[in-house]
């Protein structure tokens, strides 16, 4: 265990892995609250699943970009510290299962040898950015750019202003108005977009805003038509340090970014950003074109004997999975990839032949898909026959019979029902019944095992999510039913309609019924969500209402899709943001932990963060004492307001003119020495005053009032 800390060269990794061994040290032997402690391990992308003592390990991939040696990397993680088993996700992330707690340190340390970080893909941070996987190849797009998702995430990483927010927060880049990145469901969702400037070409990007999923969806507002390429990051810093402060703790249900901008409005929310401007920690941001994101042409290598067996296979996989880059020559392959799933013994031979026959990177897909890029016109046969030996050869990318899932009660603690299973049982359903489908990409079937959406049901044309329904006293397994989402292009998008509710095992009839209503009733070009519209969502309704008839059920209806036993529910409790810790000493504890991670930053001259941490200082100790007061604290700006109300109103502290306007110096100064150095000393300052206060308080002396000056 001890060896990572002699092999890492970064020292802030190594500083991060050795932090969670001696907190899951702490944790182990009743030295650390449990809740504190999972919010430390889910920032560390370590997930409680829902089979007790083993955890999800998230593995983090900016924009899903890998090469093969980081695949071959992950391979052997999984085997030795998982199941063999690699899951991709639709945030182009990869995640193995049933980890050990204890080693999950040990295996952190071997994936960062290859420049795998696991650091903030899970909790209430910025979360992987994604991009859209044809980046770099796209024969539409106006530039690449993988760059721009690339800094993103090298900027807000670690970064002290979003690591510990009300929720998750997840930015995404298209690179064209194909927008297949989907910015309207993010919360910032980027555009590439050029505009002529005196006759030159200017890069910038169309900014979506508010946008996201979950129980309750959300369509993102246009923030800028085009906003130039070098204010991309100080837009993103803006929108996190006013989420930060503003958005909500408590009720994680209404936590989310979306929420804030419902309460305040667009309008507002622009004004507060450009209020924080002067804090900034860049108000410019260059984009380091010296890096080269284009994927290396592979060198010319002798195409080995192979044979086709279904050319009928062939050709239609041309059709489905394989399209032209802007390269000359070159095309980029899908690699259709069933509910996400591919084996560490899949993946390792998979790797030599995209080594020899495309470009070394390989890009998940947020349809849990991989891309491979560069692949040679004349090599094209060769790697459909390998692909076919590996099962990873099967036409239909992107189609009716491409369904995305979530991993749902296979591990997950909110899954109601079983999604994995029904997908694999719907997607045969498609490929043996409705062939035609497979060339068909304007339906998209998406699944979840609950309401939350990690499926992407909410935006599907026909989605489903895992449910139950009560019949008299026994329950069964359920699948409510979603119709008419989709993407439209250029930040557009539509949220899907719940229709109807039905037992699990007739999901496949709902298919045949929408699918057979859609053929026999659509006009000449009608696209699915048009036929939608027409016909209305009372159509769907009628049209599936046999299928919800209750009095028909039959014994098979009460087990649910992949198993055996009669159905139960059982949802745990989610890890999908941290929870909040409430215990005084736990958070002045963590007061004075942020105050250490301020001074370090103040000695490297990192300003900006040596000011956040300062700030998020001030505001963990203001909490603390309110919560000795038993006053509720939503908001971090709620906790501000709060503590003037109730301490300095009150006598027992004094701040001039108020705590407000001496937190608040935090927006009103440039992040240079002299502040910093004097906004650290006030917050450390208010911690000892404070720390002093509540030991008075527990022997109930008389307290005195404490001074501090803006």
């Amino acid at each position: 265990m001890q060896s990572f800390r002699t092999e890492l060269e970064n020292p802030l990794v190594e500083k991060d892995i050795i932090d969670l061994e001696r907190k899951i040290r702490l944790f182990r032997e009743g030295k650390l609250q449990e809740d504190k402690f999972k919010s430390l391990r889910l920032a560390r992308g370590v997930y409680g699943q829902r089979q007790q003592g083993v955890q999800m390990v998230r593995i983090k991939l900016p924009f899903g970009r890998l090469t093969t040696k980081q695949l071959l990397r992950i391979s052997d993680i999984s085997d030795e510290y998982s199941t063999g088993n690699l899951h991709l996700t639709t945030r182009q992330d990869i995640q193995i299962h049933f980890v050990s707690l204890d080693r999950t340190p040990e295996l952190w340390a071997k994936l960062e040898q290859d420049d795998i970080t696991l650091r903030e893909a899970c909790g209430n941070t910025v979360r992987n950015i994604t991009a859209s996987p044809e980046a770099g190849v796209d024969p539409n797009e106006p530039f690449d750019v993988s760059p721009y998702a690339d800094a993103a995430f090298e900027y807000f990483l670690r970064n002290p202003i979003c690591q510990d927010m009300g929720r998750k927060f997840k930015v995404s880049f298209s690179s064209s108005d194909s927008d297949t990145a989907m910015a309207y469901m993010h919360d910032i969702g980027y555009i590439a977009k050029v505009r002529e400037v005196n006759g030159k070409l200017e890069r910038g990007f169309k900014v979506m805003l508010g946008g996201g999923l979950g129980a309750q969806p959300v369509l993102a507002e246009v923030a800028y038509e085009f906003l130039p390429e070098d204010q991309f990051i100080p837009f993103m810093e803006g929108v996190i340090r006013i989420f930060d402060r503003y958005g909500e703790r408590n009720n994680r249900n209404k936590a989310r970014f979306k929420y804030l901008m419902n309460k305040f409005g667009k309008e507002e929310v622009m004004r507060l950003v450009e209020e924080e401007a002067k804090a900034f920690k860049v108000h410019s941001f260059q984009v380091d074109k010296t890096k080269d994101y284009t994927p290396a042409i592979p060198a010319p290598q002798e195409i080995p004997d192979y044979i086709i067996e279904d050319t009928d296979k062939y050709n239609t996989w041309l059709k489905t999975n394989v399209f032209k880059q802007k390269q000359e020559g070159y095309y980029g392959v899908y690699l259709k990839i069933p509910i996400g799933d591919i084996s560490s013994v899949t993946a390792r031979k998979l790797a030599p032949l995209v080594k020899n026959f495309a470009a070394d990177e390989l890009r998940v897909t947020q349809s849990q898909n991989l891309l491979l890029k560069c692949v040679r016109e004349e090599a094209l046969p060769y790697v459909f026959a390998e692909l076919d030996v590996l099962g990873l050869a099967e036409p239909g990318f992107n189609s009716v019979a491409d369904i995305t899932t979530c991993p749902g009660t296979d591990t997950c603690n909110l899954g109601i029902s079983n999604s994995t299973n029904f997908t694999k049982v719907l997607e045969n359903v498609v490929v043996q019944e409705y062939p035609e489908l497979l060339f068909n990409r304007d339906i998209k079937i998406k699944i979840s095992g609950c309401m939350n959406s990690c499926g992407q049901h909410g935006m599907a044309d026909l989605g489903f999510h895992g449910s139950s329904i009560k019949n008299g006293k026994n329950v069964l397994p359920a699948l409510q039913v979603l119709v008419g989402g989709g993407t439209l292009g250029n930040g557009e998008g539509r949220i899907a309609n719940k229709v109807i509710k039905v037992p699990s095992k007739r999901g496949i009839d709902v298919l045949r019924y929408v699918i057979n209503d859609y053929n026999e009733n659509k006009q000449e070009g009608e696209k699915f969500y048009a036929y939608y519209d027409r016909q209305g969502k009372d159509h769907f309704y009628q049209l599936l209402k046999p299928l919800a008839d209750l009095t028909t059920l039959a014994p098979e209806d009460f087990v649910d899709w992949g198993h055996q036993e009669e159905f139960a529910t059982a949802i745990g409790v989610g890890e999908c943001a941290g929870v909040m810790i409430d215990l005084v000493a736990t958070l002045l504890f963590e007061s004075d932990e942020k105050l250490e991670w301020a001074e370090e930053a103040f000695a490297d001259k990192r300003f900006a963060d040596a000011i956040y941490h300062s700030y998020t200082a001030f505001i963990s100790t203001a909490k603390a004492l309110l919560l000795d007061k038993n006053v509720k604290c939503n908001t971090q700006s709620g906790i501000i307001n709060d503590f003037d109300t109730n301490y300095v109103a009150e006598g027992i502290f004094k701040f001039e003119p108020d705590f407000k306007s001496v937190v608040l110096q935090l927006n009103q100064n440039e992040p240079t020495d002299a502040f910093a150095k004097e906004y650290l000393s006030q917050s450390q300052l208010f911690l000892h005053e404070a720390s002093r206060y509540r030991q008075e308080e527990l022997g109930k002396p008389a307290p005195q009032p404490l001074k501090y000056e803006a």
